[in-house]
């Protein structure tokens, strides 16, 4: 099947994204001339205002830069004649303006010390924009500053797992120079060698499980000291990781080795109280750097069910009252489907959207319940948890980050960072967004689907998100945009096993001369998971991934003479861009 596309009349350039399993891989015909669009359909365009930053994104916008698009080289694509659904895209009101932060990425510390040429030339091409670190439930034992097999005196040998079970607890290690592990030091080079910024995640635990006379100024202290040590190179910092889930080291302590009196079991409450150590000092510590820093407390993004333990019913309405005046922004993660479950893909596909709506409700809920004041909200984890068929390291899970991107957008989220760059390969049920190593035939660092469909989403998306709407299609998501240039763009998944057609209309929009797309479609490995993406018929060579000349194919290109209408293949994702007149 191919992919097949033609324009309306008018006067900008549109953006589209469309999402499926088959290779495009037919004859592309000529697309014709650029001759202009009649002048009588064209109509009078308006630059919509920019309406008030949303309360849910706020500082996150600071780096906002208005986008200009550039034609890519191109070669001439297929048209077609019909379209049944009606894909309209509303240009004359702006939803938000699309914050920068959303594209992050997640490091760790146990795949590597991140100074291998090929995966620094990736993560520079992706530009995630921001990378947290060190990585996890590792946050919490893990020393910044400690070399090799060194802890402070008062972390204890051992740990209580949430039953009560003593564990050996070996910590991790900042200043660790062994090759497998990434220093700080390494962290901070990355960064500056791929053109990224971090984002922080301080050993809250350590205020738990400490032996000191007070664990929390012991470990507010290590926190500040880091900030002083980074002197300004980070912005955003989060204070622990996951503390209200019981799998969590510090969510249960000796009570016999705490010397401060602090309850067994973790409470929102608690931790409510200890942020407000942790943001004195760091802030402190951020003045004497001369640095400008904005620090994060963790919330429950969903209604937590009957099994769950109290700590994790009560952990939003014990937090929020206490760090209302205090933190700058909200901390939540989300593994979207459910946990450890074989999901089929149009299940995981589906939950980008209902999800993120649920997540967001319920945080709203939770600041309004607690009359205290809304604030950024940031997704510091997301991924899919589905496992059993390889859907981690396939092509749906990179539909599915284009999905959620686009939903973090309709509900003003401020920052996302997905979970993670590289893990290990776990048959297939590997999250990472590089091949470690260990992948079954695979190159170290081959890029996983998700990338790609990451990175020509970046490559193609505008600056602003603007209305869109559907009739008559089947399962058909689309996102809209537009550039501070001119240009409008959106996005269209097709979620459905079958292929559609669609015409576009539009309000306050005018179409130019050409327009331009990406194809980005799965292979036939794997049944409904492909390890493999193609791109306008370009694929991997080897048994995953995608071309190894991602930054230099051509773009497909058509003229916009005859209307825009759309072959939409079952699940295929394209990016185009459409001249403005």
């Amino acid at each position: 099947m191919r992919f097949r596309i033609a324009i309306i009349v008018g006067k900008s350039l549109l953006l589209l994204f469309i999402i499926s399993l088959q290779p495009s891989c037919k004859k592309r015909v000529d697309s014709g001339g650029t001759t202009p669009p009649p002048t009588d359909s064209s109509v009078t365009v308006v630059t919509p205002p920019d309406p008030e930053i949303a309360k849910t994104i706020g500082f996150f916008l600071n780096d906002w830069k208005a986008k200009t698009f550039t034609a890519p080289a191109s070669v001439d694509g297929a048209v077609p004649a019909t379209g049944a659904a009606t894909i309209t895209i509303d240009a004359s009101t702006v939803v938000t303006k699309i914050p920068t932060t959303l594209f992050g990425n997640n490091a760790n510390t146990w795949t590597g010390n991140y100074t291998d040429a090929t995966l620094l030339n990736h993560i520079t091409n992706q530009h995630p924009g921001f990378i947290r670190c060190p990585g996890g439930s590792i946050s919490d034992v893990y020393f910044w500053n400690a070399p090799r097999d060194v802890k402070p005196a008062d972390a204890p040998d051992s740990l209580l797992d949430a039953d009560g079970v003593k564990y050996a607890e070996s910590y991790w290690h900042g200043m660790n120079t062994d090759s497998w592990t990434c220093t700080v030091d390494n962290y901070y080079n990355m960064l500056q060698q791929t053109g990224n910024k971090g984002m922080i995640t301080v050993n809250y635990a350590y205020a738990r499980y400490g032996t000191s006379a007070d664990p929390v100024a012991a470990a507010a202290h290590l926190a500040a000291d880091w900030v002083r040590y980074d002197k300004g190179r980070t912005k955003y910092w989060e204070i622990g990781n996951e503390n209200s889930g019981s799998w969590e080291p510090g969510y249960r302590i000796d009570k016999n080795k705490n010397k401060d009196g602090q309850p067994e079991f973790m409470s929102g409450d608690l931790y409510g109280r200890h942020v407000k150590v942790f943001v004195d000092s760091m802030k402190k510590a951020a003045m004497e750097v001369g640095a400008t820093i904005y620090i994060g407390a963790q919330l429950v993004e969903h209604t937590p069910a009957s099994w769950e333990p109290t700590t994790a019913k009560t952990w939003n309405a014990g937090v929020l009252p206490q760090v209302n005046n205090v933190a700058d922004f909200f901390i939540v993660h989300n593994y979207y489907t459910n946990f450890n479950t074989n999901d089929p893909a149009n299940v995981i596909l589906a939950t980008a959207a209902t999800v993120t709506s649920d997540m967001t409700n319920i945080l709203s809920q939770s600041v309004t319940a607690a009359g205290v004041t809304a604030k950024p909200i940031a997704l510091t984890e997301y991924n899919i948890s589905a496992k059993g068929s390889m859907q981690a390291v396939s092509h749906v899970s990179g539909m599915h980050a284009v999905l959620v991107i686009n939903e973090l957008m309709k509900n003003k989220f401020g920052f996302a960072s997905r979970w993670d760059l590289a893990n290990g390969w776990d048959n297939g049920n590997d999250m990472g967004l590089y091949n470690v190593g260990d992948e079954p035939g695979a190159s170290k660092w081959n890029p996983r689907p998700a990338f790609y469909y990451l990175y020509f989403f970046q490559k193609m998306l505008g600056d602003r998100l603007i209305n869109t709407s559907v009739t008559g299609g089947n399962n058909l998501s689309t996102y809209a945009y537009s550039f501070s240039s001119g240009q409008v763009g959106c996005t269209i998944v097709n979620q459905s096993t079958t292929a559609q057609t669609a015409q576009l209309k539009f309000k306050n929009f005018n179409a130019g001369a050409k327009f331009y797309w990406y194809s980005l479609v799965g292979g036939t490995d794997g049944g409904e998971f492909s390890r493999k993406v193609y791109v306008n018929g370009n694929g991997p060579s080897g048994v995953s991934g995608g071309p190894a000349d991602y930054t230099s194919l051509k773009a497909y290109a058509g003229s916009t003479s005859g209307g825009i209408k759309l072959d939409i293949p079952a699940r295929a994702v394209i990016f185009m861009v459409v001249e403005k007149k």
